[in-house]
């Protein structure tokens, strides 16, 4: 008679536990401070069409030197890739502008710090004006932050795509909203008089510039002291922003040669 071997103990199951960690907390100065910047700038162009009067066709003195011009920069004023996100048209345009920044960078803002969010913010306004002067006429003109703005809702989806771990279904919705955001305004941006082209440039800045160097959390130490902690080093940062500039530069001298 063969007697059946003793049963062994299960194995214990192993056990998951949620674990709430917070991130670090940024004020958004960098967003404010930009903010601030550009309601002041406007102020000068309400200025200087009070005292001088618009300088051609309702455009104001500061849009004559700042504007994105194609023909001014095909003369070599490479200050118009930047210094039109500084300049808006109306009231308006500045207020939609700037409530979409103070949205999205308020938020942002704190997961980028300070200096990687205002490098991201400017790089955004320089390929949405790159795109700008390729693909208008060469007659073309715009102002607006709008370039900037779009270059900060692309690197979000980027963000909460490459964290979609750690934010589990608050990355799901953000994502969601944030297509559904550049869906609706590339549509209302068929409209003519709109620079399409400035948001898709800025959108894909941002995007390419979050992939390369965004934000990467992970969660460190044990129980019950646990942190989350940047994983992204410098020199990835750095070559984010030479990405774009090499791309986008090159895209802008052949523009250029035409």
């Amino acid at each position: 008679m063969i007697e059946p071997a003793p049963l062994s103990p299960p194995e214990p199951v192993p056990t998951t536990q949620t674990v709430r960690v917070a991130l670090p907390y940024i004020n958004p100065t960098a967003t404010y401070i930009i903010i601030g910047f550009t309601t002041f700038v406007y102020l000068l162009q309400m200025a200087s069409v009070w005292v001088w009067g618009y300088a051609v066709y309702e455009i104001d003195w500061l849009e004559i030197y700042g504007a994105r011009f194609n023909t001014a920069i095909r003369a070599w004023e490479l200050w118009r890739f930047i210094t039109p996100v500084f300049l808006h048209g109306s009231i308006s345009h500045i207020f939609f502008n700037m409530y979409a920044l103070l949205s999205i960078g308020t938020l942002l803002e704190r997961h980028f710090g300070h200096g990687r969010f205002t490098l991201l913010y400017f790089l955004g306004a320089f390929t949405g004006n790159v795109f700008s002067f390729l693909f208008t006429g060469e007659n073309g003109y715009s102002v607006g932050a709008s370039t900037a703005v779009f270059g900060l809702i692309g690197a979000e989806v980027i963000f909460f795509y490459q964290n979609r771990e750690l934010f589990g279904s608050q990355a799901k919705q953000a994502i969601s909203n944030a297509v559904f955001i550049i869906a609706i305004n590339l549509f209302i941006g068929l409209t003519p008089g709109i620079d399409n082209w400035g948001h898709v440039g800025g959108l894909l800045g941002g995007m390419i510039f979050a992939w390369f160097a965004g934000p990467r959390w992970a969660v460190t130490g044990i129980l019950p002291e646990m942190k989350l902690v940047d994983q992204r080093e410098i020199r990835e940062m750095v070559t984010g922003a030479g990405i774009i500039l090499l791309i986008f530069g090159a895209l802008a001298a052949w523009g250029m040669s035409l």
